[in-house]
């Protein structure tokens, strides 16, 4: 016959840190301090003690806080989207399509990523390397999505229109994956810019160029990511502008702060290449001449998104205008004009062609021709946009 079995029950003592016997378990006597241990505790006592042993604030409380606590862009995604899934899961391939061209940027040098791809796009600019790679990023990330139906993309010719009926959704999404790109060669910011439009063709058919080639005023989603010292994401959804940090140690977005312009127009700044002077109209010419004798700045780095970010964190203004041999301007509206608009609006301030085709009017009212058009660039707080615009006068 079988020796009967013997169980042992046992649980764990936190004051010894270790597994103990049920009876050693249950006897007060055996805890810690023994008999003393087994007294009424003062309640009282106790408070005093716990209160003398609350940890002392250091300097490091807020900067722990903020990660802890900050809202992430994955977070904001899901409660501004209210429900709708598909717009949830575009953003969040927006959002990894900047992680990923953010870090192909800052691993570049080391992987011998600067200098030219040997080729022009679209738009007849001279294609750098990480322009290629970044395309393909957002490409590719849109594509896997399952819910675009059309792309327009500043280094293709044509739009990308997905045939197929089980990755195609309802949004049509234009974006110049790199902006600024004739600068990362030398280490200064540049960015990725995109707007989103709902289709209008039906659902049961491919999309079709018409339905990308709307007024900016019929753009759901806005938005840049800026690539600088921090990499920042920048959106609207026609309410408000909202700035977020990428924390790289955790891999998320944080949110930073709802930007505005500052209500006065903030520091007295221009921004324009003013090595084409001498072929802009001459309401632009006066308005720069008169910012050099009235104690403005002037502040130029050459790329739109690191520009307009300065104009809408300062205020001050960002003029980009047609001239003589860019009758339209040579910013494009689908990817560039319109998104920033829409943001600059958002934020309080104002988006404008200047004189364009026989009249004054707002950027986001433009209608776009053909998915690379442009148009001239006035952006900025009111105070210096209004200025420019009462010079047409």
């Amino acid at each position: 016959a079988k020796a009967p079995v013997k169980v042992h029950y046992c649980g764990y003592a936190d004051y010894y840190d270790e597994w103990v016997g049920a009876d050693r378990l249950r006897s007060k006597l055996l805890r810690p301090g023994g008999a003393e241990a087994a007294k009424p505790v003062d309640k009282d006592k106790a408070k005093k003690k716990s209160a003398k042993k609350e940890r002392t604030p250091t300097e490091f409380d807020p900067y722990l806080q903020n990660r802890v606590n900050a809202v992430t862009l994955t977070q904001y995604i899901i409660t501004s989207s209210k429900g709708d899934k598909q717009l949830a899961m575009l953003m969040n391939a927006i959002q990894h399509a900047s992680k990923v061209v953010s870090n192909s940027i800052e691993k570049a040098g080391p992987a011998g990523l600067y200098g030219l791809a040997g080729n022009a796009n679209a738009t007849g600019d001279d294609v750098k390397k990480l322009d290629i790679i970044a395309d393909d990023i957002w490409v590719e990330c849109l594509k896997r999505s399952g819910v675009c139906g059309l792309l327009v993309s500043e280094e293709q010719e044509t739009a990308i229109v997905i045939e197929d009926e089980s990755l195609r959704g309802p949004f049509c999404v234009a974006f110049d994956p790199l902006d600024g790109s004739s600068n990362i060669d030398c280490n200064v910011s540049v960015g990725s810019i995109f707007s989103v439009y709902r289709r209008q063709s039906p659902a049961d058919k491919a999309c079709t160029q018409a339905d990308i080639l709307r007024p900016g005023t019929e753009i759901i989603v806005a938005g840049y990511c800026m690539y600088g010292a921090a990499t920042e994401l920048v959106i609207t959804y026609g309410k408000g502008v909202f700035r977020f940090a990428l924390d790289t140690s955790i891999g998320e977005f944080l949110y930073v702060e709802h930007m505005k312009i500052p209500q006065d127009g903030g520091k007295k700044i221009y921004s324009c290449n003013e090595g084409n002077l001498h072929s802009w109209d001459q309401p632009i010419k006066d308005f720069v001449k008169d910012c050099k004798s009235s104690g403005y700045a002037a502040r130029y780095v050459g790329s739109m998104v690191s520009d307009v970010h300065r104009t809408l964190l300062y205020g001050g203004v960002f003029v980009y205008p047609a001239d003589k041999k860019s009758k339209k301007g040579k910013l494009r509206v689908l990817y560039e004009g319109y998104p920033m608009a829409m943001i600059t609006e958002q934020a309080g301030g104002m988006a404008s062609t200047g004189m364009f085709l026989g009249k004054i009017g707002r950027i986001l009212e433009v209608v776009p021709e053909h998915i690379h058009d442009r148009c001239p660039i006035i952006m900025g707080g009111e105070r210096d946009v209004s200025k420019v615009l009462k010079l047409y006068a």
